[in-house]
């Protein structure tokens, strides 16, 4: 089992959820973040943004859902203009996991 979890802007949130809806990747955590990465923020005119809205998905797929996963997330928050702050994927191994209400290890 693996957690993905991935940064990305605002606007590709509903891409990124339908698209990983469609490979069957339905349970996640979303929530926003606030940031910056190699870009350092933006600068808009004579202001400078030092940290930049972002939104936070954080999923758990089985090993055979990983490079998917990780595929379509890449494809569906991609801007296509070649500019900084589309985002970044990171992928953990899971060691162990428990549900609560029934105290089962789930992996």
């Amino acid at each position: 089992m693996y957690l993905i979890q991935s940064i990305i802007r605002p606007e590709k949130i509903g891409e990124v959820t339908d698209a990983l809806a469609e490979i069957g990747v339905y349970g996640m955590t979303k929530f926003p973040v606030i940031g910056r990465g190699k870009q350092s923020g933006l600068k808009v005119g004579n202001t400078m943004y030092k940290e930049l809205p972002k939104e936070m998905i954080q999923t758990f797929v089985d090993d055979d859902q990983k490079d998917a996963a990780v595929s379509t997330i890449m494809k569906a928050a991609r801007t296509g203009d070649g500019n900084h702050g589309d985002g970044r994927v990171f992928v953990l191994p899971v060691v162990e996991a428990y549900t609560i209400r029934s105290g089962d290890q789930n992996i």
